[in-house]
């Protein structure tokens, strides 16, 4: 065999190999989706169109997975969908992939002492602001009025 006709051989089979990856790696067909890329199940695909705008794309971080084109959406998003038609319930997935990355994923962290001062520093910081400026128009009214 002459040198050009091998580099001609393992180039040719690195460009097959490549294909295989980049095939390998590419959603798969047979999830239960149907052309459009949509799950069969009406109720499924709502289950997973209402989770995927609940988690955050963690590489774009003001999107939900569902808006994002990174391929880390792709990849949570294709988690999601394994997990529903694995039948899991929409707690589970939401455990899983806070196990996995944390009170970040949610946009909307559910309520626990961890996450207690932030849902309720809004409301403390309307009181303290309520009090000072009772206490400041309290103190004004006292004052003399010049003349």
């Amino acid at each position: 065999m002459s040198r050009g006709s091998r580099g001609r051989l393992l180039a040719a089979a690195l460009a097959v190999a490549l294909a295989g990856f980049g095939h390998a790696v590419a959603e798969p067909a047979d999830a239960g989706l149907d052309a459009h890329g949509q799950m069969q199940d009406p109720a499924l695909q709502a289950r997973f169109e209402r989770i995927a705008k609940e988690l955050r794309c963690l590489q774009c971080q003001n999107e939900s997975i569902a808006d994002s084109n990174a391929d880390l959406a792709r990849d949570l998003r294709r988690q999601v969908r394994e997990m529903l038609v694995a039948g899991k319930s929409d707690d589970a997935i939401f455990k899983f992939m806070t196990d996995r990355y944390g009170e970040f994923v949610r946009f909307a962290p559910p309520l626990s002492p961890k996450t207690a001062l932030i849902w309720g520093a809004p409301f403390f910081m309307l009181l303290l602001g309520g009090a000072i400026v009772y206490r400041v128009v309290r103190q004004r009214s006292r004052m003399p009025l010049d003349e």
